[in-house]
């Protein structure tokens, strides 16, 4: 059996980026090494990890694109579900997200909006579907 466990994203601070989600999005530390070069957070049945870049580049020998607010994001997001869109995206603004689109609602009747974390990566934010 095959089972989706985590998504890893590269950040130059896994400690900072860690404690961004846990403020913009009320996520617990489920772990951290103690070199700070990676770290996990319980987010539901998946867990949203954090390597360094550090890390990355040593795990990595041909390198990879690193995620910056100066450059466009990936074309991947994260997806949080919530039952209030305006809350969730002024407290991840508040706590140093971006605004990357305003919330709208979509003709299925989803809403959606997105948001860049502090190291760049897209994030929607979005009423559940059904």
């Amino acid at each position: 059996m095959i089972k989706f466990a985590y998504t890893i994203l590269y950040v130059q601070d896994v400690t900072r980026s860690i404690k961004f989600y846990e403020n913009a999005f009320g996520f617990t530390i489920k772990f951290i090494t103690p070199d700070n070069d990676y770290g996990e957070l319980l987010v539901g049945e998946t867990t949203l990890s954090f390597a360094s870049t550090t890390l990355a580049k040593s795990n990595l020998k041909e390198g990879f694109i690193e995620s910056s607010l100066t450059s466009k994001p990936f074309g991947i997001e994260i997806g949080f579900t919530t039952d209030n869109i305006e809350e969730t995206v002024s407290k991840a603004l508040n706590a140093g997200a971006t605004i990357a689109a305003d919330p709208i609602t979509k003709p299925w009747g989803q809403t959606v909006a997105y948001v860049r974390d502090i190291d760049g990566f897209l994030i929607e934010i979005c009423t559940p579907i059904g």
